[in-house]
């Protein structure tokens, strides 16, 4: 009899069992059986002879037993499935009689859904490859009233670049070093397991309307500071994900709490977590253009039918401040036009308790908060949502002599769609956003602010989106092509001494970024302007069963930088530009599916 599970090994080792002490049982059963006849045939005495007992006479069917003639049945350590398990955890005194959280095996699945993958590449964001799809997998068993799924995959990737990063799956595409650089043109090849990702789906219905859920995902992608790739490559777990969400089926009202892809992430389906439209591909850091943070927050959300959708998330913030110089937190910034000194600024600190003491923290005076509406119709999805930030400084003005906050506002405007081309094999995605201080939600992170010469934060105007077009020739295979782009503006102030200060000048001196190296890299302190890209690739589903799915794939991006002009050595113009080329091969097995 075929065991029917899906990649639950506990449980379809303990239906084996079973099935082998029935087995052994029925063998100890013939074995008396033949036992018996061995004495009876033994101890018959001949005809016309008496019977003779010795030493070497067949001893009885309880002496073949307990002698060895043949073993009782296989013996376990007592991990057979409880049918029912009772008493196990007291959880509480109810009317006097005490509660009990039992712990059950889920029903076994039919056995012809047995080799049927929940892997699902129709869509233009399937969940398998971008998130774990653990919402389609069956439960693997119950704790009192609550059902745990678990999901995730184990994956290998082989990532080359033709400059070298010194990166992991995850590509810094800002980082592509100018000509100045020894490792531009110095290709990077390095295989990688950190993105193996597990995950556990917890759910509960108190009652028929209300549905409590709870999502944990973590991949192998933290590193810490023993970390390295000398011998072994101990790179440490860490939280991708971690919410709980209260439904409110017949209010349309929906919580989530905790971290999760922020509420300004283009949505497949309304704005429910774990249905975020994020691109098929391979690389960590997503592709350039691709708005998104995945962050603690509270989100309250209300639908009408599961058809128009509105959103409210108050989200963890941080600013990424960029100087045309290096102005560290405390330090002077360059007098302005008319002044004699600089203001001196404070706008980060190492991190304390519980946070990285090696990276520096913004001061951020209240959360971002992020409004969205959407709707889902028979012809696609559409959404529109409105972000608000604020940034904080501590500065002592020129010529004052104590210190004040300066808070500044930000923000912007993002739209998103996902829509079929005349057929489900075809769809088409893009998304935009663009303001004022919003580079920290594109994956290029361009600065959200500079200073101006009061010591002030002064958010950067920027712009980012990205195009999308999924394709589907076959149900195991799913293709893919993208382009992005990112841009930062201008922001500065004119300096006593005539040149400018701040993000986007025009007077910087860029000789050294085109210089070839030399015995010592030439300077390049080029600011990026804009950022494009070009992402190619596929996935192919090839093998799939009872013990699981296994995919394939191969994606490429060609990277393109722009700085803002500077002048050279002989003050002539000059626009620094770097190109990357990245390409990934990846391998992912998915145990559970």
């Amino acid at each position: 009899m075929p065991v029917a599970s899906y990649a639950d090994d506990a449980q379809e080792i303990a239906l084996i069992k079973a099935q082998m002490r029935k087995l052994a049982a029925q063998v100890e059963v013939i074995e008396q059986r033949q036992a018996r006849r061995q004495h009876v045939g033994a101890t018959r005495p001949a005809v016309g002879k008496p019977a003779v007992h010795t030493a070497n006479a067949a001893p009885s069917s309880r002496q073949a037993i307990s002698d060895g003639a043949f073993e009782p049945a296989i013996r376990f350590s007592s991990d057979m499935q409880p049918e029912r398990a009772k008493d196990v955890m007291p959880l509480k005194v109810r009317d006097g009689e005490r509660e009990s959280a039992r712990f059950e095996w889920m029903p076994e699945a039919k056995e012809t859904q047995t080799t049927k993958s929940t892997i699902d590449l129709s869509t233009a964001s399937p969940q398998a490859i971008t998130q774990t799809a653990v919402d389609t997998l069956p439960p693997i068993f119950s704790i009192g009233g609550i059902s745990v799924r678990l999901g995730g995959f184990v994956e290998l990737s082989n990532i080359w670049r033709d400059s070298n990063m010194t990166s992991g799956p995850a590509t810094a595409w800002g980082n592509f070093p100018y000509a100045n650089s020894h490792n531009h043109g110095l290709s990077e090849e390095r295989l990688s397991s950190q993105l193996s990702r597990m995950s556990v789906l917890m759910e509960a219905n108190p009652s028929k309307s209300v549905r409590l859920q709870a999502y944990i995902e973590s991949d192998f992608a933290g590193a810490g500071v023993s970390s390295n790739s000398a011998q072994i490559n101990g790179y440490v777990p860490r939280l991708r994900q971690g919410y709980f969400t209260v439904t409110e089926k017949d209010w349309g009202f929906h919580l989530l709490m905790g971290q999760a892809w922020s509420l300004a992430t283009n949505y497949a389906k309304g704005i429910l977590p774990r249905q975020e439209q994020l691109p098929a591909v391979t690389d960590n850091n997503q592709i350039p253009g691709i708005v998104f943070t995945r962050v603690p927050q509270i989100r309250i959300g209300k639908d009408w039918h599961q058809k128009y959708w509105l959103g409210l998330s108050i989200e963890d913030p941080q600013a990424i401040s960029a100087f045309s110089g290096s102005v560290a937190s405390g330090g002077t910034l360059p007098p302005a036009y008319g002044d004699t000194t600089g203001a001196t600024v404070y706008y980060s600190n190492n991190g304390g308790a519980l946070l990285n003491s090696t990276a520096q923290y913004s001061n951020n005076p209240v959360p971002d908060i992020i409004l969205k509406g959407a709707v889902d119709t028979s012809f696609g999805h559409y959404e529109l949502f409105g972000l608000a930030r604020w940034f904080r400084s501590v500065a002592v003005a020129p010529g004052a002599t104590t210190a004040k906050k300066q808070t500044s506002f930000g923000g912007g405007v993002g739209a998103g769609m996902t829509m079929p081309l005349g057929t489900n094999k075809l769809q088409l995605t893009g998304n935009v956003l663009a303001g004022d201080g919003i580079g920290r939600y594109g994956p290029t992170q361009l600065p959200d602010t500079t200073f101006n010469g009061q010591g002030q934060y002064v958010p950067v105007p920027e712009i980012m989106g990205s195009l999308g077009l999924i394709g589907h020739p076959a149900s195991s295979v799913l293709v893919y092509t993208y382009g992005g782009v990112e841009s930062a503006g201008r922001k500065y102030y004119m300096g006593a001494d005539g040149h400018q200060y701040g993000y986007g000048v025009s007077d910087l001196n860029l000789s050294g970024c085109e210089t070839p190296p030399g015995v010592k890299e030439a300077s390049c302190a080029a600011q990026t302007h804009t950022l494009a890209s070009f992402t190619a690739g596929g996935w192919w589903h090839f093998m799939q069963g009872r013990y699981g799915s296994v995919m394939a794939g191969l994606q490429y991006t060609y990277i393109r930088k722009f700085a803002y002009s500077g002048i050279d050595s002989h003050g002539s113009s000059v626009t620094p530009t770097a190109s990357g080329n990245t390409v990934y091969v990846t391998f992912r097995y998915f145990p559970f599916q």
